[in-house]
């Protein structure tokens, strides 16, 4: 169970020698080479977490990698270890007996360390693989590097995915096969050529989550989708300069017409994305086609015609959220009517030009719905939930919070239709009363939360709830009730 010997041969030594050259070139200070035995630089502000689904393509051989002379950092820890990692191994691990080694894990096999290292996330990886010449082969084992989560605010993230993408290119130059998942939500110095990287060299990505990265543009995000053709999750929340998902020019033009312009994104979150318009929902909408999943939160400037075209085009959607959006009313809402059974979720939280008629669109064709978040649409009233628990009899979760004009009535008739109920929120109701929430906790057993602050509701009916609905979680502003 020893380490590898340190033996290369002259052209693995010229091409590493090029490689380290490279990355020096790459950072903006340079520091002392990495100690053999263990690893000396701070933890970066990463936490996430490695996959390790087997890849039978691409596994790296046994003997280890070419060794790489100098190092270099950066002022990013992570990016000082990345660095350092796919630099010069560590010299191998001495094997000492079991009474004069402190924690005997190098008599652990291959299997067990790849084992462990798979729950490890990505800078800790790249710590573990300075500790020995043994620990450098198994931490770049393809088999760990089907996903890579970075985040933090000062890290040089561009610098980050270059250095890695190139080592993972190693054995299959200039693309990693392996890499499915490249998540970097929160790291603000992500640019456009950052992404660049992850198109050319990731053609097998299919998930992508840059939410936070508002440096981002439009066509970068174009880059990957038209370069990474099994891309199906898509995270460019708060990308405040991404206005539209679409394939660049070239790619469009390389397409058969039959294929056109499909993108195969299935999930596709553009939370606060304010400068996305209907015009740029139209084109997101008949590129992506296949779209199941789409959260439009805070999108202020949609209207009820950018929804028309999302129902024309992309008539599978489960899940939708229009929350915030102020210009979306009931005309919005016949439109999103005709996804009929395919809608499970719905949220149109603060909506304000929403009313009883919308809900009762939506009450009435999709009758499959378990999640309506209506918060904040003060036109509702218990004629909307008449509808709803009428026609949507299977609903698991449901918010009326700050409604004014929901009263107990509606509660009552809630109850009577919507037994599967799970959770319920009528936060800041002010027309609830006790009468109505004993109602749904005698009709809804298996209610598991309730939110009930800012409501006038006596001690009296709390207690009956938390004894008719044992694991009911009850959020409340009573100070008597515990």
């Amino acid at each position: 169970m020893g380490a590898n010997s340190g033996k290369q041969s002259g052209s693995e030594g010229k091409a590493s020698s090029s490689i380290s050259s490279d990355l020096s070139s790459s950072t903006d200070q340079t520091s002392t080479k990495a100690p053999k035995n263990a690893a000396t630089s701070e933890d970066s502000d990463v936490s996430m977490r490695t996959l390790s689904t087997p890849s039978p393509a691409l596994i790296l051989p046994r003997s280890s990698p070419a060794l790489f002379n100098g190092s270099s950092t950066s002022s990013s820890s992570f990016t000082a270890e990345t660095v350092a990692m796919v630099h010069s191994p560590p010299q191998r691990c001495p094997r000492q007996p079991w009474d004069q080694q402190g924690a005997p894990i190098d008599v652990l096999p291959d299997h067990a360390f790849l084992q462990i290292f798979s729950h490890l996330p990505t800078n800790q990886l790249c710590r573990c693989a300075r500790v020995c010449r043994r620990w450098y082969n198994l931490a770049w084992d393809p088999r760990l590097w089907r996903s890579v989560r970075l985040t933090g605010d000062v890290l040089h993230v561009d610098r980050a995915l270059r250095v890695l993408t190139r080592r993972l290119c190693q054995d299959t130059p200039n693309v990693c096969l392996t890499l499915e998942t490249v998540a970097v939500s929160g790291c603000r110095r992500l640019t456009d050529r950052g992404l660049y990287t992850v198109a050319q060299c990731c053609p097998e990505l299919r998930r992508l989550e840059i939410a936070g990265c508002y440096n981002v543009s439009n066509e970068a995000v174009f880059e990957v989708v038209s370069r990474c053709p099994n891309l199906e999750h898509l995270d460019v929340s708060g990308c405040s300069k991404v206005t539209c998902i679409s394939l660049t020019r070239e790619a469009s033009i390389k397409l058969s017409p039959l294929h056109g312009q499909q993108i195969s994104i299935h999930y596709l979150d553009m939370t606060d994305c304010f400068a996305l318009e209907d015009e740029g929902l139209h084109t997101i909408a008949s590129h992506c086609t296949q779209l199941t999943h789409l959260y439009l939160r805070r999108c202020v400037r949609l209207t009820d015609e950018g929804l028309r075209f999302l129902v024309i085009y992309c008539p599978s959607i489960r899940e939708l959220s229009v929350s915030d959006c102020r210009f979306i009313s009931d005309f919005g809402l016949r439109e999103i009517a005709k996804l009929e059974g395919h809608l499970r979720y719905l949220s149109i939280a603060h909506c304000g030009r929403v009313t009883d008629v919308g809900v009762r669109y939506v009450a009435k064709y999709c009758v499959r719905l378990r999640y309506l978040n209506a918060r904040g649409c003060e036109g509702l009233t218990d004629h909307g939930l008449e509808h709803l628990a009428k026609s949507c009899s299977k609903l698991k979760s449901l918010d009326i919070g700050k409604c004014p004009l929901v009263s107990d009535a509606g509660l009552e008739l809630l109850a009577l239709n919507c037994f599967n109920l799970k959770r319920l929120s009528v936060k800041s109701c002010e027309s609830i009363t006790g009468r109505g929430l004993q109602v749904v906790a005698a009709n809804c057993f298996d209610l598991q939360l309730l939110n009930v602050q800012d409501c006038d509701v006596p001690l009296e009916a709390l207690r009956f709830v938390k004894r008719h609905c044992k694991r009911c979680v009850i959020e409340h502003s009573n100070p008597a009730f515990f």
